[in-house]
């Protein structure tokens, strides 16, 4: 099975199906996947465009919406993760992954998938250790700080990674894991990269996350970009195994961003014939994200996973063969993705101009994704999204749009006053714009309420507890095939509240309302299957932070 790896795409779909179009008529080859490693810019439309962190200067609708719209098709299947340059208000329709385009396939957050017997993991996002241990709390209209933090990575991502059993057999990554540049030619990159010496030397350029995820998954390839140069090592594990790290350039002339690699698979026909290429949800993953729902958090403020030491408190979830089962069950047996994919926003069209003023353009409200919504009513689970909607008592938008009229009754909420992004990396040819790969936190300023603009009214405390359904991870025993993990003595993890205001000083921390309200007096699942609420709800207990100093990071890092 042949396997081309990308790094940064920015967009440019139509250039790097051209290019492996080109390498394939000439090597006489056929490429049966495209992977590529984050900044993949899913844009729809303009309003996604406001979406994503960068300049203004750099707002490109770059050729995506074409795939998207129908006028073309991708000629491979392609899968990817996100970066830190996205339209992420779309990819936080599909947490779990999903197809923003015919043939084109997010991972998620965190996903792992089967193709064609191999088996593909990603974790999507960057680093930042001011963000890492908090809840998926934003959703658009973004401000300026949310419109960052969005696209961060989150501990309980990569715990469920962790909880994955050895047998991943490509992970990608956006970000690098930190210290892999031991395992390489590091003094040939820092000719290349010279800005990079001071963090390679402090051990801060890269990811600790993913540090972590390599050393306990140790996959044979590990596939990332970011940093905007190819690099490659070979990490050497306990017990022979080793994991060949490739790091690939962004989608520009004369720069190394794709690489193509034979894999062979068990699926592939006799006498070398290759099946068609599939997609298939993992087993062990599906059933992780069943197991690990009610670690869910949409909170601000820290949490922490579940840890030896928690008094009888599971916190190891690989799952036993029982439990992946009754996942199995759901799902008919039949694992294939389905085919699903549907628009639920106007693709662009370009005026005869090409012209556009960028200003007038507006973020649009959050929608809810079916692909998602029906994962989550056979899974058992829920929508982060969907939990941070109802939680703020925004109104839940779904539809299954294609050619809606221009009948809009909500005003999307103009982009708060700009900040330096912290996680920008410039999208320009030029070299020197590639140095601001290296992106150590410097902090984000704090967005100050002007006195000459009306502010936002504070919406009132609401008594959801009447109106909303009660949490899937929550229902009672026979509501549940996996219930028997999530009994009544499993402590409350995840505690909601609504998301933290606007600051007006460095060290001004307070919340819309510190009483958050408990899971236990919500229901917060879909309404295709909202159940009565349980008469006995049982005691939340307060969860301990026993794994503090375990997750502790400073925010610089």
């Amino acid at each position: 099975m042949k396997i081309a790896i990308e790094g940064c795409a920015h967009g440019e779909l139509e250039k790097i199906y051209d290019l492996i179009g080109s390498i394939q008529e000439e090597q006489n080859i056929t490429v049966d996947l495209l992977i590529c490693c984050g900044d993949f810019q899913s844009t729809r439309n303009l309003q996604d465009l406001q979406c994503m962190a960068v300049p203004q200067k750099h707002l490109d609708m770059c050729s995506f919406y074409k795939y998207y719209s129908g006028e073309k098709k991708a000629p491979i299947l392609t899968l990817f993760i996100g970066g830190n340059h996205e339209a992420s208000n779309y990819l936080q329709e599909l947490p779990y992954g999903g197809w923003v385009a015919p043939n084109i396939y997010y991972l998620g957050y965190a996903g792992v998938v089967d193709c064609n017997g191999i088996r593909i993991g990603g974790i999507s996002g960057i680093y930042k250790g001011h963000d890492f241990l908090k809840g998926r709390f934003e959703f658009p209209p973004y401000d300026e700080g949310s419109k960052r933090s969005v696209y961060h990575q989150r501990q309980i991502d990569v715990f469920r990674l962790k909880q994955l059993s050895p047998g991943v057999d490509i992970m990608l990554s956006h970000d690098w894991p930190r210290g892999i540049t031991r395992h390489g030619n590091e003094t040939q990159l820092l000719r290349f990269k010279p800005a990079f010496r001071e963090d390679i030397e402090s051990n801060r350029l890269g990811s600790m996350p993913c540090e972590e995820l390599l050393r306990k998954l140790q996959p044979p390839y590990w596939f990332a970009a970011h940093l905007h140069c190819k690099f490659a090592a070979l990490v050497e594990h306990p017990g022979e195994q080793c994991t060949k790290f490739l790091a690939l350039d962004k989608c520009l002339p004369k720069r190394r961003f794709l690489q193509i690699l034979d894999i062979p698979t068990a699926e592939d026909g006799d006498g070398g014939e290759a099946k068609p290429v599939q997609l298939k949800y993992d087993l062990e993953w599906l059933t992780v994200l069943n197991l690990t729902n009610h670690l869910i958090s949409i909170r601000t403020t820290n949490g922490y996973m579940p840890g030896e030491g928690g008094g009888g408190e599971r916190f190891n979830f690989t799952p036993s063969e029982e439990e992946k089962a009754k996942v199995l069950e759901r799902f008919g047996n039949d694992l294939t993705i389905p085919d699903n994919f549907v628009r639920i926003a106007e693709p662009y069209q370009p005026n005869e101009d090409g012209t556009v003023d960028m200003r007038s353009i507006e973020q649009p409200q959050a929608y809810l994704n079916p692909q998602t919504t029906a994962l989550c009513d056979k899974l058992n689970i829920d929508d982060p999204l969907r939990l941070a909607m109802l939680m703020t008592g925004h109104k839940l938008n779904t539809s299954t749009y294609v050619d809606r009229q221009c009948d809009k009754e909500e005003v999307p909420i103009k982009a708060a006053t700009r900040v330096p992004n912290a996680d920008q990396l410039e999208l320009g040819d030029e070299d020197d714009d590639d140095e601001a790969a290296v992106e150590m936190e410097k902090g984000i300023e704090p967005l100050e309420s002007s006195p000459d603009k009306p502010q936002t009214p504070v919406q009132p405390k609401l008594s959801l507890s009447a109106l909303l359904p009660e949490p899937k991870w929550r229902q009672d025993a026979h509501d549940s095939d996996l219930s028997t993990t999530l009994n009544d003595s499993t402590p409350n993890c995840s505690l909601l509240s609504l998301p933290t205001p606007q600051k007006t000083g460095d060290n001004d921390t307070s919340m819309l309302s510190e009483s958050a309200l408990a899971v236990n007096d919500l229901n917060l699942s879909s309404p295709v299957q909202q159940q009565e609420q349980q008469q006995d709800n049982p005691p939340v207990k307060k969860f301990k932070r026993r794994n503090e100093t375990i997750y502790t990071k400073d925010d610089s890092d």
